[in-house]
C-alpha cells in the first residue's frame, strides 16, 4: 500500500502548481538566496533555475516537487502583497535581481523640484532621494526592473530587505555614499531614473546637465570612500544612456570630427549651460569620460564623473558589449569593477594608472606645527606630487621624440647600447623532427602575467643617479649598460645546480625577439640579475640608479589580484582546484554569468593598461618630436617602472621554461607576451606538464587561478601549426598568436 502511496505523491508532484516565472525569483531573492544556491540545493545547474525564473523552461520531477515545496515555505515567509496580485508589473531581467516588499496601500507621491544649478553643491547629509520598489509579477517581455507608487523618504527603506544578485556589490556602508558609487541614468515612460548598483532605482528631477550634477552631489548619496589613509574619496560617477543624452540635448553619437578630438565643441549648448551654472569642465573636455566639477573648498570637492557608453566610453576591447546592456545590468557590471577595484576614472589604462595614485597618495597631512595646523607633506612611498623634470631623465630610458634627444640626428636609429628596450616576448622557432612526430601544439597562457611580475618588485620612486663602472646591486632598481653576450644557455644554473640545455631550443632571456646579445646593451635590474642567477659574472659599464625605491606596485598588485580572484570564483573557478578540475571549471566559464566575464576582462585590462600608461606616448595635439607633451608633467609618467615590470614578466617566464626543460627535456615551440606553446602526444596541459601526485615541479608551471600561474590557452593539431608555416612560407611564424581558435588571418608582422 505504501508503494501505491508513493506513487500518488509522485503523480500529484509532477502536477505540482508553481507561481509565475517573476514571482518565484521574488520568493527567492526575498529570503537572500542566489541562483547559485538554489541551484546546488536542487542538485542542477544554474541556467536551470535561471530558466524556471525568466520564464523560458519548467521544472520536471523529481526537481519540480522539491522546487514547489521550497517555493511553498518561502511563500508563507514572504506574501505577497495586495499590489503584487492586483496590479502586477514587468519584472526585471536576471540576473539583476532584487526583492520587493509590500508597499503601504496608499503610499503617498513625493513631489521633488529641481535643484537651483549655480547653489552650493555640497552633498546635504539629511536629505534622502526616493526609491523606486520593484513588483514581483507574472513575466513580461522586458530588461528594466519594474516600478511602483514611490515612497515618500523616511518609509522608502523601512522593512526593505534586498538581496543583491550574485556578483553585484551592495550600496557601500559608508552613509554619505548610501547608494554605492555610481548610478546609471535612463529615462523610460518620460521619467528619469538611476539605477544603482544592488538593485535601487531613484527618480531624478533634474532637467539639465548642470542640474543632474547638482542633484548627484546633494541628494543622489553616490561615490566611493577612499582607498588609503590620506587620499580623497571617489568621485560619484553617472553613466548616461542614450535616452538620456536625448533628454539633456547631447548627441547621441559623435561626428567623425569630434570622436577624432574626444569631445563635443565648446560652442554646443549644454557646455553653455555648465559654463553658466559655473561648473568647469578638465582639460579633455566633454568627451566619452567628462569630468564635471567647481574647484575646491577646502576639504569639500564637487566634482562627478560622467561616463558615455555610446561615445565608446566603455571600449569594446576590454568591456566587451557592457555598452549595449540594460540600465540595471550595466550598473551591476560597473558596480562589481567599482566596488572590487575602483570607480572607473577613464578607460581601463586610466583606471589602472589612477588606481596606483589611489593606493599611494602623494601628499598626507604633517603633525601639527606650534599654531597646531596641520600641512601637506610628502607621502613617503609615493611618486609624490611632482613630475620628473623632463630635462632630468637619463637618455636611455625615455622613448624616441623625447626633449633630451632633439639633438639626436633626424633619422638616427638608436641601438641597444643608447635604448632600453624591456619588452614582451614575441618569439618562435621551426619545430624539430621529434617534436612534429607528436600531434599537438598545446598553449598554455599565465593568469595576470604582468600584475604577477609588479608583485614584491622594488622600483625606483625618485630621479637617478648616473653612475660609472658600477658594481651590481640586484636590489638596486635602475638601468645598466652591460654585456650579456657571453651567458650561454646550453649550461646554466636551475637554482643551485649546474644543467645541461639545447640552447638553439631556448630563447635568450634578455631580448624580446630571443636573440643572443651581440655586446653591450641597456638592461633594467630584473634583467641583469637574472644574468647572475644563471651563474654568469656581470660587469656594467655604467648604470642610472634610484636610491629612493621602494615596492610601489604592491598594494596595486594585491587590491587588483583580490578582485580578479574574487570574480572568477563568482564564476565558479576557486584558488584552491585541483589540477583536472581546474581545467574543468576553466571550461566555458564565461558563459555561466556573461555580465560577470566582462568584469574579468576589464580587470586584466586594467593591469596591462596601467602599466602602459606609464609610457604614454604624444597623442595628437600639435607635438613636434623633441617637445615636451602632456602626459610627461604627471608624476606618474614612469617608463623606468614599465620597463622593470616587463622585464621581471619576461624573465619570470623563462625561469619557468628553463626549470621546464632541465626536468622534462621539452623545449617551448613559440612565445607571444606570457603564452607558452609546447608540442605534446596529448591535447590537454596535463599531458605534457609534470605533476606528481598532483603536485606540480617546484619552480615550474603550475595550473591554476592565481596570477602567475597558467591556464589552457587552447591546442590545435601539429598538422595545422606546418600547414599554416608552410602556407605563409614562414617557419618561424609565430604559432602562440593562433593557438587559441587556430583562425590566422595575415603573416606574422610582429606587431
Amino acid at each position: 500500500m505504501s508503494e501505491l502511496f508513493d506513487a500518488v505523491d509522485a503523480l500529484l508532484a509532477s502536477r505540482a502548481t508553481l507561481p509565475p516565472p517573476a514571482e518565484r525569483k521574488r520568493l527567492r531573492a526575498a529570503h537572500g538566496l542566489t541562483i547559485d544556491e538554489v541551484a546546488t540545493a536542487l542538485k542542477v545547474r544554474r541556467a536551470t533555475v535561471s530558466g524556471w525564473e525568466n520564464g523560458k523552461t519548467e521544472p520536471r520531477p523529481p526537481e519540480r516537487d522539491a522546487y514547489a515545496r521550497l517555493l511553498d515555505k518561502l511563500a508563507e515567509l514572504y506574501p505577497a502583497a495586495p499590489a503584487d496580485t492586483a496590479t502586477p508589473a514587468p519584472d526585471a531581467a536576471a540576473p539583476t535581481t532584487f526583492t520587493a516588499t509590500p508597499a503601504p496601500a496608499e503610499a503617498r507621491t513625493l513631489s521633488m523640484g529641481e535643484a537651483s544649478e549655480a547653489a552650493d553643491t555640497t552633498p546635504a547629509e539629511n536629505t534622502q532621494t526616493p526609491a523606486r520598489t520593484p513588483v514581483a509579477a507574472a513575466p513580461a517581455a522586458t530588461t528594466r526592473p519594474a516600478r511602483t507608487t514611490r515612497t515618500s523618504p523616511t518609509s522608502r527603506r523601512r522593512g526593505v530587505k534586498k538581496a543583491a544578485p550574485a556578483g553585484a556589490p551592495a550600496g557601500g556602508a559608508d552613509p554619505r555614499f548610501e547608494n554605492g558609487p555610481l548610478a546609471v541614468v535612463d529615462v523610460e515612460d518620460g521619467q528619469v531614473l538611476a539605477y544603482c548598483i544592488g538593485g535601487p532605482v531613484l527618480d531624478v528631477p533634474a532637467k539639465s546637465i548642470p542640474a543632474l550634477v547638482d542633484w548627484t552631489l546633494r541628494e543622489a548619496k553616490l561615490g566611493q570612500p577612499k582607498l588609503a589613509g590620506p587620499g580623497k574619496d571617489a568621485d560619484p560617477l553617472i553613466v548616461l544612456t542614450e535616452a538620456a543624452l536625448e533628454r539633456y540635448g547631447l548627441p547621441v553619437t559623435l561626428t567623425e570630427e569630434e570622436k577624432h578630438a574626444g569631445r563635443i565643441p565648446e560652442s554646443h549648448r549644454v557646455i553653455k549651460q555648465l559654463v553658466r551654472a559655473d561648473w568647469k569642465l578638465t582639460k579633455r573636455g566633454f568627451g566619452p569620460w567628462a569630468r564635471i566639477y567647481r574647484p575646491a573648498t577646502g576639504s569639500e570637492r564637487a566634482c562627478v564623473q560622467l561616463c558615455i557608453p555610446s561615445w565608446n566610453a566603455l571600449d569594446t576591447r576590454h568591456w566587451g558589449q557592457a555598452g549595449q546592456l540594460p540600465p540595471a545590468e550595466l550598473a551591476r557590471v560597473l558596480g562589481v569593477y567599482a566596488s572590487r577595484v575602483m570607480t572607473p576614472r577613464g578607460s581601463t589604462a586610466v583606471t589602472g594608472l589612477e588606481l596606483m595614485t589611489a593606493l599611494h597618495p602623494p601628499t598626507r597631512a604633517s603633525e601639527a606645527d606650534a599654531d597646531g595646523k596641520r600641512h601637506s607633506e610628502h607621502n613617503p612611498g609615493s611618486l609624490g606630487k611632482d613630475a620628473i623634470d623632463p630635462m632630468n631623465w637619463p637618455p636611455c630610458e625615455v622613448p624616441d621624440g623625447h626633449p633630451v634627444l632633439k639633438d639626436l640626428p633626424r633619422f638616427h636609429v638608436r641601438g641597444p647600447a643608447e635604448k632600453l628596450f624591456e619588452e614582451a616576448y614575441d618569439w618562435a622557432r621551426p619545430m624539430t623532427d621529434a617534436e612534429c612526430t607528436l600531434r599537438h601544439l598545446v598553449g598554455i597562457d599565465v593568469n595576470m602575467a604582468f600584475a604577477a611580475g609588479a608583485n614584491g618588485l622594488n622600483i625606483g620612486l625618485g630621479e637617478a643617479t648616473h653612475v660609472t663602472a658600477p658594481v651590481f646591486d640586484p636590489k638596486l632598481p635602475g638601468s645598466w649598460l652591460v654585456d650579456l653576450s657571453h651567458v650561454d644557455l646550453s649550461r646554466v644554473k636551475a637554482g643551485k645546480e649546474w644543467v645541461e640545455l639545447d640552447g638553439s631550443l631556448l630563447p635568450s632571456p634578455f631580448t624580446p625577439k630571443g636573440e643572443r646579445p651581440e655586446g653591450p646593451a641597456w638592461y633594467a635590474t630584473p634583467t641583469v640579475a637574472y644574468a647572475q642567477e644563471l651563474g654568469y659574472e656581470v660587469r656594467p659599464i655604467e648604470a642610472w640608479v634610484r636610491y629612493d625605491n621602494g615596492r610601489y606596485l604592491d598594494a596595486w598588485y594585491t587590491r587588483l589580484r583580490d578582485a580578479y580572484l574574487a570574480t572568477m570564483a563568482d564564476l565558479g573557478v576557486d584558488a584552491g582546484l585541483a589540477p583536472a578540475d581546474f581545467l574543468t571549471a576553466m571550461d566555458g566559464y564565461k558563459d555561466r554569468d556573461p555580465e560577470l566575464a566582462i568584469v574579468t576582462s576589464a580587470i586584466k585590462a586594467t593591469v596591462k593598461g596601467g602599466l602602459g600608461k606609464l609610457r604614454e606616448r604624444p597623442r595628437g595635439e600639435g607635438w613636434k618630436p623633441g617637445e615636451p607633451w602632456r602626459a610627461m608633467y604627471r608624476p606618474t609618467w614612469r617608463p623606468d617602472i614599465r620597463a622593470a615590470v616587463i622585464s621581471r614578466t619576461r624573465i619570470n617566464l623563462h625561469r619557468k621554461i628553463v626549470k621546464h626543460a632541465s626536468f622534462t627535456g621539452q623545449y617551448p615551440i613559440a612565445i607571444l607576451s606570457d603564452c607558452v606553446v609546447y608540442a605534446s602526444n596529448g591535447p590537454s596541459p596535463l599531458d605534457f606538464l609534470p605533476y606528481r601526485e598532483g603536485k606540480p615541479l617546484p619552480g615550474g608551471f603550475k595550473l591554476g587561478i592565481n596570477p602567475g600561474l597558467v591556464k589552457h590557452e587552447g591546442t590545435q593539431d601539429v598538422l595545422w601549426g606546418e600547414g599554416v608555416r608552410e602556407r605563409f612560407n614562414a617557419p618561424e611564424l609565430n604559432l602562440a598568436r593562433y593557438i587559441k581558435d587556430g583562425t590566422v588571418t595575415d603573416v606574422d608582422n610582429g606587431e
